[in-house]
């Protein structure tokens, strides 16, 4: 089902593939690195296709918001999903999740009379409604829906408090005493509900018709989904899921990898994608080295959303090696040949900064072990590119490593070096 709902994005998708060159603006994507069709391109994909220019750009729209055609920076390119089509099921069922995550901007056209903050109310009480209609496995009036939408966002607004305080007149009006008909606010409501189930109708999430609504078996499986994942978030494995990102990445500095992830994929599922990933790049740019590695690894649990993020911080230095890494792995590197991606002077800012971390958080032994890491071939090499590089840490990191070492000789220069950067001498 997920195929049939994605297939015309696919087809979309696949001729911007073969008639455009991937990577290059050749008419493809509108300046300003917004990933729209040109109207030259979108008339020449419907002659192609034999569809009209708007269902060209509709499709293209679903390419862009299920993953299938990815933008970066101002040029678009087919996404891994696309790549996958043919072979990976789950890469089209997570194309199909990403779309129904974005229905409201997958079908956009609601009235343009309607406040902005109406339509946020009633985006923010889908998930409850389409909650109820999972519990009740079968159609649901569209009144009764409405009833519970209208409880929702009364819920909503008292929790922001969108209430007069104090005593107010007694109405003599038949209204509440402000000259306004309380029944007036509830007035957008039908005709956003109706937006909402269309939209969701339109991403094959439910069907909408005869006044009733109901899921579709892949519509209750997303929502039996993502309320799944709210119950992995209420029992985090280590417990650190109200914690701010910092003492997250402290509370998961001993753990295994796998049971990190579990920690971090549940810290995540508690939090918008947006503000987790503001937290996250927060903490990476602190002092603590070994924080910001962590960080760094939820990130790659995030995935492509936190992709314009951290192409943001590149040409920070703190942050740059790290980021490129992460962009190298996203865009496909092994993760063996990601280093390749930076240069010598970044590698070696790179081990600096994770020999701080190592100094700091672990033992001595693992220290000498990060010798093995440096992709100078000698310790001479290495240590004369290290006082080169100017990483704050220096110091402190060769100090650390002359007191762990075992080889006298090596401790003893690598002390000459440490001296060598205090003092400013050659």
């Amino acid at each position: 089902m997920a195929r049939a709902v994605l297939a015309d994005a696919a087809r979309v998708a696949r001729w911007a593939d073969h008639a455009l060159r991937p990577g290059r603006d050749r008419d493809g994507t509108a300046p300003g690195g917004t990933g729209t069709l040109s109207e030259a391109t979108a008339v020449r994909a419907a002659a192609d296709l034999g569809l009209t220019p708007a269902q060209v750009r509709a499709d293209w729209d679903t390419a862009r918001l299920s993953g299938l055609v990815e933008v970066h920076g101002d040029t678009a390119r087919p996404g891994w999903r696309l790549r996958a089509w043919d072979r990976d099921d789950s890469a089209v069922l997570r194309g199909w999740v990403a779309l129904f995550d974005a229905w409201s901007l997958a079908h956009p056209d609601v009235d343009d009379g309607h406040e902005p903050a109406a339509v946020a109310e009633v985006v923010e009480a889908m998930p409850q409604l389409l909650s109820f209609l999972q519990l009740s496995a079968g159609p649901v009036p569209v009144e009764q829906l409405l009833d519970l939408l209208r409880q929702r966002v009364t819920e909503l607004r008292t929790e922001r408090c969108e209430i007069p305080y104090g005593p107010q007149p007694e109405p003599t009006d038949g209204t509440d005493g402000t000259g306004t008909d309380p029944t007036s606010d509830d007035a957008p409501l039908p005709p956003l509900l109706d937006w909402a189930l269309h939209a969701l109708a339109a991403v094959g999430a439910l069907t909408c018709a005869d006044g009733q609504a109901t899921l579709t078996p892949l519509g209750s499986w997303a929502v039996w989904v993502k309320l799944e994942q709210i119950c992995v978030a209420a029992q985090s494995p280590a417990g650190n899921i109200e914690q701010g990102a910092e003492d997250m990445l402290r509370g998961c500095a001993q753990l295994r990898p796998n049971a990190a992830r579990a920690e971090y994929r549940a810290w995540l599922a508690a939090r918008t994608v947006s503000s987790a990933v503001t937290e996250l790049i927060g903490a990476a740019r602190g002092e603590d080295a070994l924080l910001r590695g962590l960080a760094f690894e939820a990130l790659r649990v995030v995935g492509a959303p936190a992709e314009p993020d951290v192409r943001a911080v590149v040409d920070e230095p703190w942050l740059r090696p790290y980021a490129l890494l992460w962009l190298a792995e996203h865009d496909g590197t092994d993760p063996e040949d990601a280093h390749e991606v930076l240069t010598r002077e970044e590698a070696t800012w790179l081990w600096v900064d994770t020999a701080a971390a190592v100094a700091d958080h672990g033992e001595a032994p693992l220290l000498v072990r990060h010798l093995e890491s440096a992709v100078q071939p000698t310790v001479p090499m290495l240590l004369d590119e290290v006082r080169a590089v100017g990483h704050p840490r220096t110091v402190q990191v060769l100090v650390a490593l002359a007191a762990a070492h075992p080889d006298p000789a090596l401790a003893k220069a690598v002390r000459r070096a440490a001296f060598q950067v205090h003092t400013g001498g050659s």
